[in-house]
């Protein structure tokens, strides 16, 4: 290991800088116009589940022994501030954006506007809207008489100064949530070629004494809030109660968490905003954040396109797999050899197809598959459940910790043991992240097995918008390896011996560490030695210096890392060996992919699992081996164009975070398109 101490990046900071990232993309002309706002709400949605979680974190380290905390952050409170100020200058840059966008929609004759800027005409739309869809969804809160946990994290609401004309002394504050639920942007009648939208808060403040006359207040002021609450769940350990049970108290309990945000309309006064503070019991060690801007900005990534199509991406259509034609059985063509799916450049349905094919084929017997985040209306629980229907055995392991999705996934457990699926429960201590679906299939009076091992969800919704891969096959030793996961599962974490795949958090670290301890002795040989390394984030601190190690002894590496990375490329002496860079684009990079020279007899690895601590330690991840070589060299040729990309990839560096890997060439090279562009040629 390197002597010199290694220099990292606190794992915040990087986060944040890669939100920054997703706000450059809000910032750029040639991203289209709608787009860009989607994009300062993808920012505003991460930075809510930063602060909910993140900076929740760091908030509890502060009442905890320095020594009990030092290996997570050993100045919790610097950490703070240090958040506390690149936000500040973030939220700087967004409102500069904002207003420029503003400005390019009044261009499109696309006009936001707010309560006091309303025509008669639109006055009297938006008083029919109220009387006939809102009014009935609103329930005021006086806030002298209510308490603290009723106001519910990623809800926005209005405060409301209720007045009586010359006599202050029967002023009232109440509280409105406002019910996004409708929709947040209402679409006015056009005015000729200008089209207007009003959002919902708008609305309501325009007919609060449609609420509050009958009360005798005739004036009102309303200033938007937003309250955000500790999302980390306390588990309770109660042997005697099941874990859904379990689970849903303490999703209840998430209600009543500590506050550590507060944003508020700048222009609130001092009483209310002291009185508002002391009812939601926010102190000074929470945020307090002063905004001119629309609260819960995450609603903003289904800001409507009223004008023309080119305001918006053009959506690509998923495109076949070369290797599995139209009305040919899937499980056939797996039987011929491997194939590997990369989504949304081809199509999701193919799983989906796989599925149902597996459902009503006679000869399947047992469908086995993890499942951690489920599309709202899902497609692939259907077809589990229609297996079922259809006498087939089908196990789920459902992750019901899967954050922010637990109440989803205790609904969906629920349904699918009511049809016959059988549900293996958590196991305690551990998240099951892994991507894995095995189907056994009775043939020639023996058991074949095929499968599916990913890089993400089994989502039809989000396999739109992340870059994921998912390898299909009936390779014998990795079949066999799926099905020692799921039986691992069955014995309460029994460990099995796995041929070829990695599994954590039993040697994952171990195994890659040797992988590099491998490109290490070639290059000390004098040997051609690299590695390219495709990442969400990079965090573990016994991997970041093996990297460096292997960079000091000659070893390239190439790290495509989207979010977090607290290795610090190019230290003279440490890193010089390492180039890093980051993609943000439109799809969202979420594969996991691993390449090492191993002499000139390349290896390959697919995985669910970053490079942090948790994956490795604190939860069943699975890497998986590419030994079909032509699916190798697909793999190969997906990273190369990542590295060329000259439009949307940025740098990686302590010193000028984000900078653009621009060249003063001419070709530009973007490798999202590039990629879509391959798969197309290779129909052909």
């Amino acid at each position: 290991m390197p002597k010199t101490p290694i220099h990292t990046l606190n794992r915040e900071t990087s986060w944040l800088h890669f939100n920054a990232r997703v706000l450059q993309e809000a910032a750029d002309n040639s991203v289209p116009l709608i787009e860009r706002i989607k994009f300062l709400g993808i920012y505003s949605n991460n930075l809510d589940e930063f602060y909910r979680v993140r900076v929740a974190t760091i908030n509890r380290m502060l009442g905890v022994n320095k020594k009990m905390v030092a290996d997570i952050d050993p100045n919790p409170k610097k950490t703070l501030k240090e958040i506390s100020k690149i936000t500040a200058d973030q939220q700087k840059e967004f409102s500069r954006i904002f207003k420029v966008l503003l400005k390019e929609l009044e261009k499109e004759n696309i006009f936001i506007i707010n309560d006091k800027e309303l025509s008669p005409a639109h006055g009297q739309f938006v008083r029919q809207y109220f009387r006939e869809h809102l009014r009935s969804q609103l329930f005021p809160m006086m806030m002298n008489t209510i308490k603290s946990s009723v106001l519910k994290d990623k809800s926005i609401y209005l405060t409301v100064h209720l007045q009586v004309k010359h006599k202050p002394a029967l002023g009232r504050y109440a509280i409105i949530k406002v019910p996004v639920a409708l929709g947040r942007f209402i679409i006015l009648p056009s005015e000729g070629d200008k089209k207007f939208i009003i959002l919902l808060e708008d609305v309501i403040h325009y007919c609060l004494e449609d609420i509050f006359s009958i009360f005798g207040f005739d004036t009102f002021q309303s200033y938007i809030i937003k309250f955000t609450r500790d999302a980390e769940l306390d588990i309770d350990n109660d042997i005697s109660k099941s874990f859904v049970e379990i689970m849903t108290e303490s999703l209840k309990k998430r209600s009543f968490a500590p506050p550590v945000r507060l944003i508020y309309d700048k222009e609130m006064p001092i009483p209310l905003l002291n009185a508002l503070a002391e009812k939601l019991k926010v102190t000074e060690r929470d945020t307090l954040v002063q905004s001119n801007l629309y609260q819960n900005f995450k609603d903003f990534m289904n800001f409507p396109n009223v004008g023309i199509p080119s305001l918006e991406y053009q959506k690509s259509q998923p495109l076949e797999h070369p290797r599995l034609p139209m009305n040919y059985s899937i499980l056939s063509k797996i039987r011929e050899g491997d194939i590997m799916l990369h989504y949304p450049y081809q199509s999701f349905n193919y799983l989906i197809d796989l599925l149902r094919e597996a459902s009503i084929d006679p000869q399947v017997r047992a469908i086995k598959m993890t499942l951690y985040r489920v599309a709202s209306d899902s497609s692939v629980v259907n077809a589990l459940i229609n297996a079922a229907r259809n006498g087939k055995e089908v196990t789920v392991f459902l992750e019901l910790q899967a954050r922010f999705d637990e109440e989803a996934n205790i609904y969906w457990s629920e349904k699918m043991q009511e049809e016959g699926v059988r549900i293996i429960q958590t196991i305690t201590g551990y998240k099951v992240h892994c991507k894995l679906l095995l189907i056994r299939r009775r043939e020639q009076d023996k058991n074949v097995y095929y499968a599916s091992i990913g890089t993400g969800n089994y989502n039809e919704i989000s396999a739109r918008v992340y870059a994921d891969s998912s390898l299909f096959t009936a390779d014998k030793q990795i079949v066999t390896d799926v099905n020692n996961v799921f039986h691992m599962f069955d014995s309460k974490y029994n460990t099995p011996r796995f041929k070829q795949l990695v599994v954590a958090p039993f040697h994952m670290r171990n195994f890659f560490i040797k992988m590099l301890n491998e490109e290490i002795k070639y290059a000390k040989a004098g040997k051609k030695a690299w590695t390219i390394l495709k990442l969400n984030n990079l965090v573990d601190v016994k991997i970041v210096k093996k990297l460096c190690e292997a960079s000091q002894a000659g070893v390239k590496i190439q790290l495509i890392i989207r979010g977090i990375c607290v290795l610090v490329p190019g230290v003279q002496g440490q890193s010089e060996n390492i180039e890093a860079i980051s993609i943000v684009d439109k799809f969202l990079e979420h594969s996991r992919v691993f390449v090492f020279c191993n002499g000139g007899n390349e290896k390959y690895f697919i995985s669910s699992a970053d490079w942090m601590i948790r994956n490795f330690d604190h939860r069943i991840e699975v890497a998986c081996p590419i030994n079909n070589r032509e699916i190798q060299r697909e793999l190969l040729t997906m990273l190369q164009i990542q590295l060329k990309d000259n439009t949307k990839s940025r740098i990686i560096s302590n010193i000028q975070p984000n900078q653009y890997l621009h060249d003063n060439g001419t070709l530009r090279i973007r490798s999202q398109e590039e990629t879509y562009r391959y798969f197309k040629n290779k129909l052909f």
